[in-house]
């Protein structure tokens, strides 16, 4: 197995239960690099109304470097206000032009700082391992799932001031290009068919793997205990899923699309969005043209590939509940707190948010779904209170380090 094709010949996990079971997962080879991309005072901007403006940066970055990669499988994670990317060294040239392209685009269109850092896997301490599976979300998507710590390594370093500068890309380079071909964000945000979508981050404290699982395990049985099969907490629903026709909405993705272009090509490209929406949904007012085109397929393709439930280094779920089954899920959780067996954050909001990834309408997609208001960000805080708070308990069963 050459090392470019290391990811593209893994098998693929069918059931989701199975990221529970570390003999699904393989390491990384060391000759790779893990990327991660995080916007600086994203939560500023979070409490500022622009979370879709956070969520379309972080999503960019990832549709940049796989527009770089094409026909090559990485694997990646999407975070809401940035992503985890991890490449072989073949792309390692390219992908940092495009990155920098990025920053360049989040600080003039958007008025963020992206910060990008690039590892080498071979640097990552042997105590954190970077190992990975894929599991098969639908026929159009394979989602990257990570454990062993490595991931969060990275992370922490590249966010911490005191080491960032160590693997920092370098400083704008505004002659830089990048391709965001297939990022798309034309959707209204999507209300949860039954009153709340929940944010959830979940990690287990013990650092044994093993004892790790179980609880995982037990996250994942509860959350089907109390809401039945995915069909049943998905947070996008087709009735739920309607075009957006707002100039505000719409000009985000022009931005991304059109940027370092002159006016009449905004212009021209945010009209033609406008018109294309148009046109799919009268086609979908229209029996027999929506069966034609296949409008209501479209509709299923999208539900199938959203990247609604993943796991790097802790699971991560974005779930539409009542609040009943909510308030259940949250009392289980807040036990298994107490217990010393995890540390969570939940936000609650009454929508999701949907950035897409569409290479081909019936084929290769993603539509990264986070939760309104602040979705992952704002659980993560609240994580974040509770770590703090884990790390001053008594308890002989909380290991933060």
């Amino acid at each position: 197995m050459s090392s470019e094709s290391f990811y593209a010949n893994l098998p693929i996990l069918e059931d989701f239960i199975q990221i529970t079971h570390s003999q699904n997962f393989v390491p990384v080879p060391p000759d790779w690099y893990v990327i991660v991309t995080d916007i600086d005072g994203s939560t500023q901007a979070i409490e500022e109304g622009r979370y879709k403006e956070v969520n379309l940066i972080g999503a960019s970055s990832i549709v940049a470097v796989l527009n770089v990669a094409g026909s090559i499988e990485i694997p990646f994670v999407f975070g809401g206000d940035g992503a985890s990317i991890v490449i072989p060294p073949s792309l390692l040239s390219a992908t940092k032009e495009c990155l920098l392209a990025t920053k360049n685009l989040a600080r003039t269109e958007f008025g963020f700082d992206l910060r990008v850092g690039i590892m080498p896997v071979s640097v990552i301490p042997s105590n954190h391992q970077l190992n990975v599976a894929k599991f098969k979300v639908s026929e159009n998507y394979t989602q990257s799932i990570f454990v062993g710590g490595g991931l969060t390594y990275a992370t922490n370093v590249v966010k911490n001031p005191a080491t960032a500068h160590l693997y920092e890309l370098g400083i704008l380079n505004f002659s830089a290009k990048a391709n965001f071909s297939g990022l798309k964000c034309r959707w209204q945000d999507v209300l949860s068919q039954f009153g709340e979508t929940a944010s959830l981050l979940i990690m287990a404290t013990s650092q044994d793997r093993d004892q790790a699982n179980q609880v995982y395990q037990s996250v994942i049985q509860e959350i089907e205990t109390i809401y039945g099969s995915d069909q049943n907490f998905r947070p996008i629903a087709a009735q739920n899923l309607n075009l957006t026709f707002d100039d505000q909405k719409l000009r985000l993705e022009t931005k991304v699309q059109t940027a370092m272009k002159h006016l009449l090509s905004r212009r021209f490209y945010h009209l033609n969005l406008k018109l294309e929406n148009l046109w799919m949904w009268l086609m979908s007012q229209i029996h027999i043209g929506s069966r034609v085109l296949g409008w209501r397929n479209f509709k299923d393709i999208i539900i199938e590939s959203c990247d609604y439930k993943k796991f790097d280094d802790l699971l991560r779920m974005v779930i539409s509940s009542n609040t009943h089954q909510r308030q259940q899920l949250e009392h289980y959780l807040e036990t298994e707190y107490q217990m010393g067996r995890l540390i969570y954050g939940v936000h609650i909001s009454n929508r999701a948010l949907m950035t897409c990834l569409v290479f081909e309408r019936n084929g290769r997609q993603v539509h990264f779904v986070d939760g309104a208001d602040g979705g992952y960000a704002m659980a993560a805080k609240a994580m974040k209170l509770r770590l703090l708070a884990a790390s001053h308990s008594p308890s002989p069963n909380y290991s933060t380090t």
